[in-house]
């Protein structure tokens, strides 16, 4: 069964991803993300307004939501991203597939507001946890999950030293990286 923060994050992600694909709906105006009476042409007066409202309304109660989640720790948010953890310690591919069950993926920072924010994460569990970041089985270097070059660094004095045995990558509860063998148990944080 999920907790009460499972449900609020699968509605923020949901509501995240609605409201991207409507604020590409041509002729679109109104509160970001929320289509305009412009954009939503076609359908009665009353109906339009009725659908506006009722969208507008949504995003302030998710909003206010995500506000109370940011505020007692559950969630850190990084301009549009959000990361957050179930607290499980599972391997690599158990972790990325419960990040990926819920609409999101493993947390993996692209740059230093980010990294911190995961920090925080690890440690308000004490743990450490696994990246979105594994060795290239073609090029042996470090890429994201989608295999798009690193942005951002943060390895630890020394690292990655797996010489090509270790291709996962953890985040001490310092901030600063390490390769990891794949199959260890480590603290789940997933980006959204």
């Amino acid at each position: 069964m999920l907790s009460y923060s499972s449900y609020i994050l699968i509605a923020l992600a949901a509501l995240s991803v609605t409201c991207h694909a409507l604020s590409k709906c041509p002729g679109a105006s109104g509160l970001p993300g929320i289509p305009g009476r412009d954009g939503l042409k076609g359908l009665p007066d009353s109906l339009a307004t009725k659908y506006h409202n009722a969208l507008a309304n949504l995003e302030r109660r998710l909003f206010r939501l995500e506000a109370v989640l940011v505020l007692n720790g559950k969630i850190r948010k990084v301009g549009e991203k959000v990361f957050a953890s179930n607290g499980k310690r599972v391997d690599f591919a158990s972790a990325l597939q419960s990040c990926e069950e819920v609409g999101g993926t493993l947390a993996a920072p692209t740059n230093e507001e980010e990294n911190k924010a995961i920090m925080d994460i690890v440690k308000q569990h004490n743990q450490y946890a696994y990246l979105g970041i594994r060795k290239g089985e073609a090029s042996g270097q470090f890429t994201y999950i989608n295999g798009t070059p690193l942005k951002y660094i943060n390895w630890h004095q020394h690292e990655p030293n797996g010489k090509g045995r270790e291709k996962c990558v953890e985040m001490y509860t310092d901030g600063t990286w390490n390769d990891k063998k794949c199959n260890m148990n480590r603290l789940t944080i997933c980006k959204f």
